[in-house]
């Protein structure tokens, strides 16, 4: 899970932090706001940028699972605003 912060195109709507499931984000779109796409169908617009969505998810995943050894060697490939941390 990872805690991300809503935005609202509709005036009247709750903006504020809301938690997501890492595992259910199908796509990142950056729109200039960043979208979230789920695998539910359902899109959320969020005020994060799309590498720190990313930075998230994988830090999430790291805690959650552990970071295995081809991970760490793998994590030189990421963008430096993609990297947790």
């Amino acid at each position: 899970m990872i805690i991300v912060t809503r935005l609202s195109a509709a005036p009247d709507a709750a903006c504020g932090d809301i938690t997501v499931n890492a595992d259910l984000i199908e796509m990142i779109e950056a729109t200039p706001d960043t979208l979230l796409t789920l695998t539910t169908g359902r899109r959320i617009l969020v005020r994060e940028s799309a590498p720190e969505i990313v930075a998230r998810v994988l830090r999430y995943r790291r805690a959650a699972f552990g970071l295995l050894p081809a991970a760490a060697a793998a994590e030189d490939t990421f963008p430096d605003a993609a990297r947790p941390t």
